[in-house]
């Protein structure tokens, strides 16, 4: 057996079920391998668009997924989201044949370009070692939480492996949860002890049904608001305390109720510029509490008062007990002195903030002026439109650009698995591909891609993918014909336009031709259109061509460029 046969059915047994790639001279062998083994292929028309689709499923189905490329020009086309996914830290193996002839002309550094964008890189060097190298890269990538590129020379990958080496027991990893020091846990709720408006603001890090509930359990307890931060929009979906999400993002209920906090922990969550508006979220006297299981995180974008290292549901379920058990303590020893104990009282907890954060806190109902026009329609009118006629359950990927915030927040998604945020590298053309991963995720959901114009023109090549794959997905691009953010930004200092403004394109026409059903809207009327496509059989998928008003840049932006 061949070493790139053998790396094949080792990376399968070890749980790698999901691939995407373009397949070349240098990976065929290897892809095809995990095929036979039982691997599902996906074959993107990019390698971007297949790198981002195989982070985005990485994300959404909580398991490692693998990217198959060519040696050279493969590995560099697909390096933008190798970068996104290193930057999120998301679980992805990278596979990429190489050569190792600086002479060749597909020679480059593999390593240094891995490295270059925070990922960890590997290399299979021997027949003997293939297969323990390329299961201890698996390993790296669910355990440490990690991109991880494995190297595979061309070389290397028709050699003979011995018997004995391709024979070896596989069992997939498994990542353990790292518990908390019980001091810290100790520092953590006499803080919420003393706290009487707390605010909890969930990141990444607390993505899961087990640590959701043990936060929704601790912030009862001290009368604590819930966020969170984009990445983990809908983690609290229904809760009557949710403020939604934190940040520039945040409605203006949500941000003044944020700054009124005396504490704010923030649980899998960076607590970075966007989370906390550059620190304006943070009032003068709030304390700030940070946990995550990374050491390293903690701190890293702002000072904190108290950082805990640990899993985000055991450090929270902790928390919870070691306060009840002092707590008790306390009224036992206040009991025998003949004292009243005191409870910490409601915290943010009162009738009227329920009664503010069901009214105000989302964003489709804070009033707004409908610019709308006979030619375009106002971004957040055709937002909430698309939110009334669209399922709820649905799971929505999201490009960037000065249109993101409307499909981002007018949007509702029923969990933490109804947002996929591809948006750590803050690159545009990522949202096509973002929705095609999640929407193999989450076959149960309607899946859908929120693109402005210029990330729907870079990512057109995947609009054959999402057809050939049969994927029932709206596309909605937000178009005013612009690079909008750049045009906002700059625009009313008097710049000249002219290098970020296009002439009108029929983007729905490029839809039909590659198989879509699409319609053009200028107005809400044209929106019927939709609700006859959600009505029958969706056997083909349809693209939305929105002519959105440019009268302003979005809300977000602002905040946004504040940091610049």
């Amino acid at each position: 057996m061949k070493v790139a046969e053998a790396v094949g059915r080792a990376l399968y047994a070890a749980g790698v079920g999901q691939v995407f790639g373009v397949v070349g001279s240098g990976n065929f062998h290897l892809t095809n391998a995990m095929v036979a083994a039982g691997s599902r292929f996906v074959a993107a028309r990019h390698e971007g668009g297949a790198a981002t689709m195989a982070d985005a499923y990485a994300r959404m189905s909580g398991t490692v997924a693998a990217l198959s490329v060519h040696q050279g020009p493969g590995l560099t086309n697909a390096m933008t989201g190798i970068a996104e996914a290193a930057k999120s830290r998301t679980p992805l193996l990278v596979l990429a044949a190489e050569v190792t002839e600086p002479r060749s002309n597909f020679y480059v550094d593999q390593d240094a370009l891995a490295r270059s964008v925070g990922a960890v890189s590997a290399r299979v060097t021997s027949a003997e070692d293939a297969v323990t190298q390329a299961l201890d890269a698996v390993r790296r990538a669910v355990c440490e939480r990690q991109t991880v590129l494995l190297n595979l020379p061309l070389g290397v990958q028709v050699l003979d492996v011995p018997d004995d080496a391709s024979a070896l027991t596989v069992v997939p990893p498994e990542r353990t949860s790292l518990k908390p020091e019980f001091a810290a846990v100790e520092a953590l709720a006499r803080v919420l002890d003393k706290s009487r408006r707390p605010v909890f603001v969930a990141g990444r890090g607390a993505r899961s049904p087990g640590a959701r509930d043990a936060l929704v359990a601790l912030a009862e307890r001290h009368g604590a608001l819930l966020a969170t931060s984009a990445v983990a929009r809908g983690l609290f979906h229904g809760d009557p305390w949710s403020l939604d999400v934190s940040g520039g993002f945040a409605s203006p209920l949500a941000a003044e109720l944020i700054q009124e906090a005396d504490l704010i922990v923030g649980w899998g969550c960076a607590l970075n510029m966007w989370t906390m508006r550059h620190g304006r979220l943070i009032g003068p006297d709030t304390t700030v509490v940070q946990v995550d299981d990374d050491a390293s995180a903690l701190g890293a974008h702002r000072e904190v008062h108290l950082g805990v290292t640990g899993d985000v549901e055991l450090t929270a379920r902790r928390a919870l007990e070691t306060g009840d058990a002092n707590r008790q303590s306390q009224q036992g020893k206040q009991a025998r002195q003949g004292q009243h104990s005191q409870d910490a009282g409601q915290g943010f907890r009162t009738a009227d903030i329920r009664a503010s954060i069901a009214a105000r806190v989302r964003w489709r109902d804070v009033p707004y002026e409908d610019t709308s026009t006979r030619e375009r329609i106002d971004p957040r009118t055709l937002s909430i439109a698309l939110d009334d006629i669209l399922p709820a359950e649905r799971v929505i990927g999201v490009d960037s650009g000065n249109f993101m915030g409307y499909p981002s927040m007018y949007l509702s998604v029923p969990d933490e698995n109804g947002l996929c945020f591809t948006q750590a590298f803050q690159s545009i053309g990522l949202g096509l591909a973002t929705a095609i991963g999640a929407a193999l995720a989450r076959p149960d959901r309607l899946p859908v891609a929120a693109l402005g114009d210029g990330g729907a023109m870079m990512g057109a090549a995947e609009l054959d993918t999402v057809r050939r794959l049969g994927l029932p997905m709206v596309v909605v691009v937000y178009n005013d014909d612009a690079y909008g953010a750049e045009v906002h930004h700059f625009g009313p200092d008097g710049h000249p336009l002219e290098t970020v403004e296009f002439p009108p394109t029929d983007i729905a026409a490029v839809a039909r031709g590659y198989g879509f059903e699409a319609v053009t809207v200028h107005t809400r009327a044209d929106l019927k259109a939709v609700e006859d496509w959600l009505a029958g059989p969706r056997s083909a998928p349809l693209l939305i061509d929105a002519k959105v008003v440019a009268d302003r840049g979005a809300w977000w932006l602002e905040e946004a460029f504040r940091g610049h």
